[in-house]
Formats: structure tokens, C-alpha cells, sequence
């Protein structure tokens, strides 16, 4: 079987410029400077938050795998977006300097952190507890 159909998908994928479609059709929740303390740091669960960018192909490429987890984790894991140019005082104060970034927090501190996109089974191995 041929991987160049689902490669060019991908490269496809990373070059438009709106987000891929949900698996579900729902969209995750989008965390703002505002919002951060109620949604994540006071979460009673573990939150995964994707810092992700509107112009960054990878992102677009992690935002399934990214939302497969979230459906997966339901009532375990709470898993939200985090915009970094629309809530960049919450990317600066977490220190993200690239996008995507994955990072677990637990009683509002950080526990774990990726960088980069990649498949799913490196994502929950990286990121598992």
C-alpha cells in the first residue's frame, strides 16, 4: 500500500489555512488569558492544553490526534486549545516557544510537556503519567 496518497493529504492538510474538520464535529474549548484560571488551574481533573497557532501547518496536523485523546480521556482528562497569539500572556508565562506544544497540568502545575507534532502513540507515550 502506498503512503504517498496520506502524505500528500497531510501536506495538503498543513498548507490550508482553516483548521481540519473534527473527527466529531465538536471543537474543543478555547482557553483565553482570562479564562486560564477557572478552566485549567482550578481543574479537579488533569488538563491537557494544546498551544496552538491559526497559521501553523502542524498544529493542523496534531489538532485530530490532539481530539481523539480528548474523546478517549472524557471525565479522566479535561483537554483544551490555547491560542498563543490571542492568549500570549499565558504562552509567555508557560515559556512556549513553539507550536504545537502539549503540556499536562495537575492541581494548575505543569507534569509534563511536548513539543512538536507527531503520531498519536508518541503523543500518549511522551505525555502519559
Amino acid at each position: 500500500m502506498s503512503r504517498v496518497p496520506a502524505l500528500a493529504a497531510l501536506m495538503l492538510l498543513a498548507a490550508c489555512d482553516s483548521p481540519p474538520p473534527s473527527a466529531t464535529g465538536d471543537s474543543l474549548p478555547e482557553v483565553t488569558d482570562q479564562t486560564w484560571e477557572a478552566e485549567v488551574a482550578k481543574s479537579p481533573l488533569p488538563v491537557l492544553v494544546d498551544f496552538h497557532a491559526t497559521w501553523c501547518g502542524p498544529c493542523k496536523v496534531l489538532a485530530p490526534v490532539v481530539e481523539e485523546i480528548a474523546r478517549e480521556r472524557k471525565g479522566a482528562l479535561k483537554v483544551v486549545k490555547v491560542d498563543v497569539d490571542a492568549a500570549s500572556a499565558t504562552a509567555a508565562r508557560f515559556e512556549v516557544r513553539s507550536v504545537p506544544t502539549l503540556i499536562v497540568f495537575r492541581d494548575g502545575k505543569e507534569v509534563r510537556r511536548r513539543v512538536g507534532a507527531g503520531p498519536k502513540a508518541a503523543v500518549v507515550k511522551e505525555l502519559h503519567d
